[in-house]
């Protein structure tokens, strides 16, 4: 199916919003969360939580397939191009993320039947757990590539940031990874279920006009 212009514009507009905040509220909780900080960890799953939710809500206003997947393309684009140089890190996680709702969507509305935008407000909660979710193996991704860390490393930094999130020994290692999985999951798939809670109320508010 064609993209109309109307669309493009709101592709541009709920990516925009998206982009705007990783810029502002991104940056804000990273230096309200430094490095060492207890809460450190949910950070990252929080942002791509509102982020996702933001383009799960411009998929119901642009129900096409692959509309998540531009959207997520304009927010990564602007991440790119805000202050602090460039990190190539967070633009892929935000393409990474967009990426995976974008497949879970397409394969949510074909077990429905159901035509892109119309997958159902499990479609749209398991695409925003999963997207979420991909945030704890982006830190193992991106060890290598690019921050030059180990796996190992990275592994520990995981376990360390965990455990001061649950109060658990790092003995606990195993228990604070599937902790930190459940949690990212169960924000997503809070944020995806709002998403199309939100998309649906105002869907009814604009047909009154």
């Amino acid at each position: 199916m064609k993209f109309t212009l109307r669309h493009l514009v709101y592709i541009a507009v709920f990516g925009a919003l998206w982009g705007v905040l990783e810029m502002t509220s991104g940056a804000y909780l990273h230096v309200l969360f430094p490095p060492g900080a207890s809460y450190l960890p949910l950070v990252g799953p929080a942002m791509a939580a509102l982020g996702l939710a933001i383009a799960l809500v411009g998929r119901r206003f642009v129900p096409r397939s692959g509309s998540v997947l531009m959207i997520v393309v304009v927010a990564a684009l602007l991440k790119l191009l805000s202050l602090g140089g460039v990190k190539l890190g967070p633009f892929l996680g935000i393409l990474i993320e967009g990426g995976l709702a974008e497949v879970v969507l397409l394969a949510a509305s074909r077990l429905r039947s159901a035509p892109a935008g119309a997958e159902g407000r499990f479609g749209f909660a398991m695409a925003g757990a999963i997207g979420v979710a991909s945030t704890i193996p982006q830190k193992f991704l991106f060890a290598g590539l690019i921050l030059g860390k180990s796996l190992g490393d990275t592994y520990q930094g995981l376990i360390k940031e965990g455990s001061m999130v649950f109060g658990l020994s790092a003995g606990y290692a195993l228990a604070i990874v599937i902790f930190l999985v459940l949690v990212d999951l169960a924000m997503g798939g809070i944020a995806g279920a709002l998403a199309w809670e939100a998309s649906l109320a105002a869907e009814t508010r604009l047909a009154r006009y």
